[in-house]
């Protein structure tokens, strides 16, 4: 009986630990307030814990976590009223939403990004109207972004018609001043925002404006016309809603790569969950093993042919971009 004892005084140990862990980083990155009112919040509730936790393990005093739960329901209450919006300053390269207006087999994609950039804070900002015919949709690339070794990247896609390349990039949507953290991105602290772009605006910016640079692969999807028309509504879809409905990012659930995963998932089951979604620079490498991506090369082969930096530099400027970086990867056949 003493070791179950035991066992429980651990498991409430840890609870009251995780809960007020989780609840100090929810204040820390959310609560509008100075520094010193946000750590006096957190120091209040961790004495609350661990106190509680002295006097009811100790003295079995079972009410004295009272003063903690109530704090932890207040911190639950607060965090359950907190709203994504639209309504932000934004920086100027996410301050307008796309929208996919699609009538029969027509497809208008409006608030098309195509910055020209002299760095990577310094560009001209152009925003345009573009028209696709569906039955053009006829090809889907995978572009992973690495900038902090190999288990990390940012992935994104574009749809091909017929030559003429479209990318969308699932990102936070960066108020003015705002800088991406990981571990904000778990606490609400960002808006989700779909960028849809000409490719030598997103590929270019990284490859060529950024420093350092990032490292850029591009590799063809093998999928049937049809399952890459069902992912590009599945976009449009998401890209309408967040235009009435917007929507918080989250580091671990709703990001550049889980986003991709449960807009597959919509039409298909096909896509079973696989650590590699979470782990988002192996993401291609799952793709790979699943069969949808060039299978004449072992992976490591196809992806030291798959970086595309040099070429893409190489073609910067260039009204032919899309085609310029693709000639000679692995699977692609010239338009």
């Amino acid at each position: 009986m003493r070791f179950v004892g035991w066992l429980i005084h651990c498991l409430v140990f840890l609870f009251v630990v995780a809960f007020a862990a989780w609840a100090s980083l929810a204040i820390w990155f959310t609560v509008p307030a100075d520094d010193w009112a946000r750590f006096a919040l957190i120091a209040g509730l961790c004495v609350l814990g661990l106190g509680g936790l002295v006097l009811a393990i100790f003295k079995g005093r079972r009410l004295a976590l009272t003063p903690w739960a109530l704090g932890m329901v207040a911190v639950f209450a607060w965090w359950s009223m907190l709203e994504p919006r639209n309504d932000r300053e934004w920086e100027a390269d996410v301050a307008r939403l796309p929208t996919v207006d699609i009538q029969g087999e027509t497809v208008t994609l409006r608030n098309v990004r195509d910055f020209v950039y002299r760095d990577e804070t310094d560009y001209d900002q152009r925003w345009d109207e573009r028209t696709f015919d569906l039955r053009r949709l006829d090809s889907l690339d995978l572009i992973a972004v690495y900038w902090m070794g190999d288990a990390i990247a940012h992935t994104l896609v574009s749809f091909g018609f017929g030559g003429e390349q479209i990318a969308i990039s699932i990102e936070i949507r960066k108020e003015k001043g705002e800088a991406f953290s990981a571990i904000a991105g778990f606490f609400r602290q960002f808006e989700l925002t779909y960028i849809v772009a000409d490719e030598s605006d997103l590929i270019g910016l990284r490859t060529t404006y950024r420093n350092p640079p990032e490292d850029v692969y591009l590799y063809r999807v093998n999928a049937p016309r049809a399952r890459i028309r069902q992912l590009f509504i599945q976009y449009a879809k998401k890209i309408n809603a967040l235009k009435d409905r917007p929507s918080f990012y989250n580091s671990a659930t709703t990001n550049c790569t889980t986003n991709i995963v449960t807009h597959i998932r919509a039409f298909t089951a096909q896509m079973p969950l696989n650590w590699k979604m979470l782990l988002s620079g192996y993401f291609p490498e799952l793709v790979y093993e699943r069969g949808a991506l060039d299978q004449e090369l072992p992976f490591a082969a196809l992806r030291a042919r798959s970086l595309i930096n040099e070429r893409a530099r190489a073609a910067d400027g260039s009204a032919d971009f899309s085609r310029l970086i693709r000639e000679g990867l692995p699977g692609m056949e010239q338009p």
